[in-house]
């Protein structure tokens, strides 16, 4: 498993936009993916965002695709996940993941070690 460090999220009104940022500091083996699931209450954690060290295309979840952009800071082992547009449903806790990833890299099965977690409130 891999040590994530998160900081990021806060309360923002609907249309705003947040930032959200996930450190790797340690020994990164076995994390060839790297992304970011929520779990609003009572709902299953579900994958947002992913990148994958293979080089392909990020992998977005369809309700945040063109509001949500991933990248990557390799030398700084750090996936930054920028969120705008934001809507009332966006609200949740928000975990940084990383792992091999798998055939379905939105999965949280694919994943072994998870961040502490981040609040991202939405308001009307």
């Amino acid at each position: 498993q891999v040590r994530l460090v998160q900081s990021g999220g806060g309360s923002v009104k609907a249309g705003g936009s947040l930032r959200l940022s996930c450190a790797a500091p340690g020994y990164t083996y076995g994390t060839s993916c790297m992304g970011y699931f929520r779990q609003a209450p009572g709902k299953e954690r579900e994958g947002v965002a992913v990148i994958c060290s293979a080089g392909d295309s990020p992998f977005y979840a369809d309700s945040v695709k063109g509001r949500f952009t991933i990248a990557q800071d390799n030398a700084k082992k750090t996936v930054y996940l920028q969120m705008t547009s934001l809507k009332l449903e966006d609200t949740a806790m928000y975990y940084c993941a990383a792992g091999p990833g798998g055939d379905r890299v939105l999965d949280k099965r694919g994943y072994n070690s998870w961040g502490q977690g981040t609040q991202v409130t939405v308001s009307s």
